[in-house]
């Protein structure tokens, strides 16, 4: 009987400790804020998810990319560690400090998108004003003159069709121009 209940004494025992461990880790003296946390998994996102040419880039400036993240936030491998478990078991927080994470991403994203429209007005822009450089060029007769490989002055029309100057031709070239007409009396 006092075997009975000295080992139903050590059950009740164990059974409260092992519940004891399903609150979850206490909270860390220096837990890491949620927006820190949050910056912490978008840099660690960045580093972990660059192209080729991006991690040759790293790797050539001599950056650490396993303490790149603790060095930038001023934290160590582990005070993350102890942040992230408890935030882990506290998946109501976690998802806080994700939704952090995501509404970032999604800022930068816009962002990233005025900056390309901004460049790609630049660029359009930088056209324009070549288009308006060539477009001073043409003649009264909205024709545009070049000089081929002979050194024969052609305009092009407004169709695309090569019109030669047959009197630049006729002045300048050393050989008189064929006629279109053939005189077959001769």
């Amino acid at each position: 009987m006092i075997l009975r209940q000295t080992i139903l004494f050590f059950f009740i025992l164990i059974t409260i400790s092992s519940c004891n461990r399903f609150r979850g880790p206490d909270k860390p003296e220096n837990l890491i804020s949620k927006e820190k946390m949050a910056a912490i998994l978008i840099d660690s996102k960045f580093l972990t998810s660059g192209n080729n040419t991006t991690r040759k880039a790293i790797r050539d400036s001599n950056v650490n990319v396993k303490t790149y993240v603790y060095l930038k936030h001023n934290i160590d491998s582990l005070q993350f560690a102890m942040s992230n478990s408890y935030y882990a078991f506290h998946l109501d927080e976690y998802e806080e400090i994700y939704n952090l994470a995501i509404d970032s991403l999604e800022r930068l994203n816009i962002k990233l998108k005025e900056v390309q429209a901004e460049e790609w007005k630049e660029q359009t822009k930088r056209e324009e004003d070549s288009l308006k450089l060539v477009n001073k060029k043409k003649d009264s007769l909205n024709l545009i003159s070049s000089k081929d490989s002979l050194g024969l002055i052609s305009n092009v029309d407004s169709m695309g069709v090569k019109q030669l100057d047959l009197n630049y031709e006729k002045k300048n070239s050393l050989i008189n121009p064929i006629s279109d007409t053939l005189d077959l009396q001769q």
